[in-house]
């Protein structure tokens, strides 16, 4: 029996970026509360490169640093992480993850996340776009 779902009205900060965004989660994870009631999901748009920002972003903050799985359960207070080659999408309080939409040109996991949020999470939505 699955546990009954958590409350979906907290707001969910979405941090898109590239390869070369390292430098800026850091930053913005070493200035963060770790009780904010927020969740922080990492939209790095890579294509065959594997992260590892849930390796590295621990070390900058106190909340739990996870790599999204298919049908994880958003939680406040934790930063998560997008697996490379995969689109990612919310439903009924969890990810969501299919194969990579675009695997040519110019990303767009971070427009799929945004958009998917947009149409499926009852709470705030923020959007931060980091460049290097």
């Amino acid at each position: 029996m699955k546990a009954a779902a958590a409350p979906k009205d907290f707001t969910v900060v979405c941090v898109g970026g590239s390869a070369g965004g390292l430098d800026a989660y850091i930053r913005l994870m070493k200035h963060l509360p770790a009780d904010m009631g927020v969740a922080f999901v990492i939209v790095n748009h890579l294509r065959t490169v594997a992260t590892l920002l849930h390796e590295i972003l621990p070390q900058y903050t106190k909340m739990p640093v996870e790599l999204i799985t298919d049908t994880l359960l958003i939680e406040p207070d934790h930063v998560y992480i997008i697996p490379e080659k995969r689109d990612l999408h919310v439903l009924d309080g969890e990810f969501r993850l299919r194969p990579i939409s675009k695997p040519h040109g110019w990303p767009d996991v971070i427009t799929v996340f945004m958009k998917s949020l947009t149409q499926n999470w009852d709470g705030k939505l923020v959007a931060v776009i980091v460049s290097a």
